[in-house]
Formats: C-alpha cells, structure tokens, sequence
C-alpha cells in the first residue's frame, strides 16, 4: 500500500537536453515539441485526468518530472550517439525544423539527413534511470 507522506522515487527518468547556444523561445518551443511523443511511444509515463474542487477537468500530464539540461554541440551528439546505441525511446530537434511549421514539413526535414550528420539542438530521453544518467552524462542541469 503506497504511504502518501513517502516522497515518489521513479525507477524512469525523462529527460531533455537542449544546446547550449539558442535562444529562451528556441528552448521553451524545442522542450514542449521534444516530450510530446513520449506519452504516445510509452503510455505508462501518463498519469490520471486532473479536475479542480468545481470538477472542470484537465488533460493528464506526464506522473513524474521531466528534467531540462542543457549541452554544448560535441556533448548534445554524443549523447544522441549514446542513446541511439542503448536503443531507448528518444525524440530529436534539429536546427532545420526552425524553419518548417508543420508536422510533415519536420519529418521530412530530419527524415532527408544521415543520422551522424543531423544539426541536433536538442532531443529528449525516456528509459531507466541509470541508463537516462549515462546517456546525459556531460550535460548540466539548464539554469
């Protein structure tokens, strides 16, 4: 039985990297783009509805934190490299999509580059937490 004054400790972790040369609205639009597909490629990250005492409801959200660090370019690849190799869900930005404002347009923007050659400026990383640590290790938490 879950005691409610234990603090929660997840066995997962979700984080984001972003490079550390872009600007405040580039990493606040990169974030949100970045975690969006991990509810749907790992449902079990998704918690309950949330309604307020009125009982207006509220779309779920993610049942634990989603840490933001942050990365210079040469440490961003090698995390990607990293996390590619252990085979964990993981979403990717790339420069090019600064340009594109749809969906498909994003898609065949990073779907027309090499793997090892995509600009990536940020991407995002769900899996055990050890795992998820040495992925990002290299990256500091984004002040």
């Amino acid at each position: 039985m879950e005691n409610a004054s234990e603090p929660v400790r997840f066995e997962t972790k979700i984080a984001v990297v972003l490079r550390d040369d872009l600007q405040t609205w580039q990493r606040l639009n990169m974030t949100a783009f970045l975690v969006s597909g991990i509810g749907r490629k790992v449902p079990e990250v998704i918690g309950e509805p949330y309604s307020d005492a009125d009982d207006t409801e509220y779309l779920p959200m993610f049942r634990q934190p989603v840490l933001v660090f942050e990365a210079g370019k040469e440490a961003l690849v090698t995390a990607h490299q990293r996390a590619v190799t252990r085979g964990v869900p993981l979403s990717v930005f790339t420069s090019d999509l600064f340009t594109t404002n749809n969906d498909r347009d994003n898609r065949a923007a990073v779907r027309a580059v090499h793997r090892d050659n995509l600009d990536l400026v940020g991407m995002a990383v769900y899996g055990p937490r050890n795992a998820v640590d040495k992925i990002i290790k290299g990256a500091r938490m984004h002040p």
